[in-house]
């Protein structure tokens, strides 16, 4: 039905959380899942080394087949006011959220081109979009990420490879308990932050349906999309 019964999936940051979700909800639709993460999955991977992913992208293809969807989830996030971050907290945020999307894009784009067909999701943010208190290395990674990922999906869509993010608001992960502060779905005036309207945090498959459907053939002519699945936090579509 989804048109991804023979498709080989590479999921990173499948380990947990949004990553885990997006490799079973791939799973139970049909692909055939290179779970890859740290720790903790088939496919040990450090996005934040090219040679690393380069490596592991010619591994999944010797040993499942071509790669026909990849879905960037492996994400850090590290808050602090953006006069209290230092060199290596903003450097660490972008080498795994920015770069390491370029990474595995790259390796990946480069074998889908000559096949003609493909199709990438990289999962974002809604903080790409929207400023966030203690937020800004994260905030300006994820938006560092959504725009490289539509400028691929512009350079590649002549060769049938579609490309779209998803942008997840407050989701129900260790990375959110990781948090303090207060109540998401009530908001937070004083930090700028708006609450969600339909009162409810989001659970982590919630946003791995999502990527099911931007990576199946009923998303055919969708590219370049943001998809936001954050309860109308953003206030906008």
């Amino acid at each position: 039905m989804d048109g991804i019964g023979d498709s080989v999936a590479l999921v990173t940051g499948a380990g947990r959380g949004i990553g885990a979700a997006v490799a079973e909800t791939l799973t139970r639709a049909g692909a055939t899942v290179a779970a890859a993460d740290l720790d903790g999955t088939p496919y040990p991977l450090d996005v934040r080394d090219p040679h690393a992913v380069d490596g592991l992208v010619d591994l999944v293809e010797r040993e499942l087949g071509p790669i026909d969807i990849l879905v960037n989830v492996a994400g850090v996030l590290h808050p602090a006011r953006a006069q209290d971050t230092d060199d290596e907290r903003w450097r660490q945020t972008f080498a795994v959220n920015a770069d390491g999307v370029f990474h595995t894009c790259r390796a990946v784009a480069r074998r889908m081109v000559p096949r003609r067909r493909g199709s990438i999701v990289t999962v974002g943010s809604n903080a790409a979009t929207i400023p966030r208190v203690g937020m800004a290395a994260y905030a300006a990674s994820k938006a560092a990420a959504r725009a490289f990922t539509q400028c691929l999906g512009l350079e590649l869509a002549g060769h049938g490879i579609r490309c779209n993010i998803v942008s997840p608001g407050s989701t129900d992960t260790a990375m959110l308990r990781a948090l303090q502060g207060g109540d998401p779905v009530a908001g937070d005036l004083a930090a700028f932050r708006t609450g969600i309207p339909l009162g409810r945090v989001a659970e982590p498959r919630d946003v791995a349906e999502a990527v099911l459907f931007l990576v199946s053939s009923r998303a055919r002519h969708i590219t370049l999309h943001d998809l936001l699945v954050d309860g109308g936090a953003t206030l906008r579509a």
